[in-house]
């Protein structure tokens, strides 16, 4: 091979890397196969046949100073390790909006500087999916606010009760690719759905050894079509010692497997605290199949 055309296969393959950067997620515009949600295996199957990772506490992170938080990671970087669900508490301090838990002291973080997060990585990941599950102790009027006035509303799903969920690859071509719940409000408006009315049944969550994991029904009914895994260790807080223990690959695919057998429903969400310790991210691949 002549030295001219060995650097232009050199130049070729460097292009070829610059252009599979974190914010390129491939598919058709580049020639291949569609990818939803990192894999084209997922793209035809309907959203409640599909698993997803998740956090528990989102917003608390070590990173951004949160005392005993739940996660190293703050929204931001979990979104582009690949996490998909969020649990987040809304809450109202002094006035202004927030992310915390509990006590807005321990941590908090301005609710729309966190929308605008997800509002800008579904904008630039646009065959991403994404589903909030908010304790709310705010208003269904002051969240639309603040969905509105982060621009994330654009990207809100409307399930129609009692139908069934279209596929990844339909979602993504209508454009409406995040699910928003919320543990207590509903609608108006409309894309702000109870969780556990109609769409979701979870796990308890109170757990301090992995003796106490169970699939017992917590909140909602099976017969919904979502299933959120809870899945953590705390005594009576979170730590990365706990979380080691818990998201172990066979202690969280094993129960995570229980659950699917007992009830007949693939754990959607399966929420864990500190999500980068552990094998949460290859288990959600073996409950896909992948």
């Amino acid at each position: 091979m002549g030295r001219a055309l060995g650097w232009s296969v050199a130049l070729a393959a460097l292009v070829g890397l610059v252009g599979c950067g974190a914010g390129d997620d491939g598919g058709e515009e580049s020639g291949g196969p569609q990818v939803c949600n990192g894999h084209a295996e997922l793209c035809d199957r309907h959203f409640d046949e599909v698993a997803f990772p998740g956090t528990h506490n989102s917003m608390s992170s070590e990173d951004d100073g949160w005392a005993v938080p739940n996660q190293i990671h703050g929204i931001a970087r979990q979104l582009e390790d690949g996490i998909r669900v969020f649990l987040i508490d809304t809450h109202e301090d002094k006035g202004e909006l927030y992310l915390c838990h509990s006590a807005c002291m321990l941590g908090e973080i301005p609710l729309g500087d966190a929308l605008g997060l997800y509002e800008k990585f579904l904008t630039q990941h646009p065959n991403e999916l994404i589903t909030l599950i908010i304790e709310d102790h705010i208003t269904a009027e002051q969240t639309a606010a603040a969905f509105d006035a982060s621009g994330l509303t654009k990207f809100a799903y409307v399930h129609p009760e009692g139908a069934g969920f279209p596929t990844l690859r339909e979602m993504i071509a209508s454009g409406k690719r995040l699910l928003v719940t919320a543990e207590s409000g509903g609608p108006p408006p409309d894309w702000y759905q109870n969780a556990y009315q109609s769409l979701t049944w979870d796990t308890p969550y109170s757990f301090k050894t992995p003796a106490d994991f169970s699939c017992a029904l917590n909140r909602g009914k099976v017969t919904n079509p979502l299933f959120l895994l809870n899945h953590w260790l705390e005594d009576p807080f979170a730590s990365e010692e706990k979380s080691a223990e818990a998201n172990a690959y066979e202690l969280l695919y094993g129960r995570a497997k229980q659950c699917w057998d007992e009830s007949g429903r693939i754990p959607n969400f399966v929420a864990v605290n500190h999500y980068s310790v552990g094998e949460l991210f290859r288990v959600v691949d073996s409950l896909n199949g992948l």
